[in-house]
């Protein structure tokens, strides 16, 4: 896996993960929506600590910077 991903998408990911996490916490969101939005939620903080999106290599977008 090469990364795809830069540090400005990275945060972002990071910051909706934080944000679905507290929705949950505080039952603002629940039942089936809670457990689907969670899901993504954690998809994205995994690709956020990994610096990989597979979309993004389906699609061919590369938001890392080139070295």
């Amino acid at each position: 896996m090469k990364a795809n991903m830069g540090t400005a998408d990275k945060f972002i990911r990071v910051l909706l993960g934080i944000l679905v996490a507290v929705l949950y916490y505080l039952n603002v969101i629940s039942g089936t929506t809670a457990i689907i939005v969670l899901a993504f939620g954690i998809i994205l903080l995994i690709t956020s600590l990994v610096s990989f999106c597979p979309l993004y290599t389906l699609f061919g977008i590369n938001t890392c910077k080139r070295k």
